[in-house]
């Protein structure tokens, strides 16, 4: 496998993200388990898989689940933490969403959790994940919504990039509806809300450089009246943002 930025960046983060509160929380994760529910599925993929929240959750609930994920140590923290728990049709592959191993129309369904805002091409990462989706199938991305004001994304974006360098993109809620339809989705369902960011353990799980740190912070103490507003940055650098889940199926 070539070589990624990305994995290599997130290589020594992993346990980080398996015991992160922001990660293993949250009602889009009971929404998931809800969507599969009693519904007799077979094979489901975990698509940019991360700390495996989103696998743990469907376990129970289907004959298989494959947690595809670009970073070696997360899936290996994720077989660990599925061993765990007694969770035992779980399995890991290693590839990027924009080259995924396996057939046409493989799974059931496709879940994908706070992991596009990574990947190098989305468009085609979301292509990808069509092509493995049977065609009666149904998909859930979940994912940071930019704002449509160009002042509030951009400010998004270089808070995002200082914090972690091999972020690439939070996509506007129309970016999404775009590519979706490029991608030959249907959206069926798109719900928004927002998630208030701890700014010490936001920091913390990216291992960011005090430098790092000390300009996210600059950049929050001099930002115009509207930023502090949207985001609703905080005294210590705690701020919020919008989480936007787009539930889909094949056209």
């Amino acid at each position: 496998m070539a070589d990624s930025y990305t994995a290599r960046h997130y290589g020594d983060r992993a346990q980080d993200y398996v015991v992160s509160a922001v990660h293993s929380q949250g009602g889009d994760l009971d929404r998931i388990e809800r969507l599969v529910a009693g519904k007799g599925l077979q094979r489901v993929l975990d698509l940019g898989c991360g700390g495996g929240h989103v696998t743990y959750r469907l376990a129970p609930h289907v004959e298989e689940v494959v947690a595809c994920d670009i970073t070696a140590s997360m899936l290996q923290a994720v077989a660990h933490e599925a061993a765990r728990q007694n969770l035992n049709n779980v399995t890991t592959i290693q590839a990027p969403a924009e080259e995924l191993p396996f057939d046409a129309g493989t799974f059931d369904a496709v879940f994908c959790r706070f992991s596009t805002h990574h990947w190098s091409d989305a468009l085609t990462g979301l292509r990808e994940a069509r092509r493995v989706l049977a065609p009666a199938g149904m998909a859930l991305f979940i994912d940071v919504t930019a704002p449509s004001s160009a002042l509030l994304d951009s400010w998004l974006q270089s808070m995002e990039l200082l914090r972690d360098i091999s972020h690439v993109r939070d996509y506007s809620s129309a970016e999404w509806t775009a590519f979706l339809g490029q991608a030959d989705f249907a959206l069926e369902a798109f719900q928004t809300h927002r998630l208030r960011m701890d700014f010490a353990s936001w920091v913390a799980r990216t291992k960011a450089l005090i430098e790092q740190t000390v300009a996210i912070r600059s950049l929050q103490q001099t930002a115009p009246e509207a930023v502090k507003r949207y985001f609703e940055i905080e005294a210590d650098g705690s701020f919020m943002i919008d989480v936007g889940s787009f539930q889909v199926t094949p056209l």
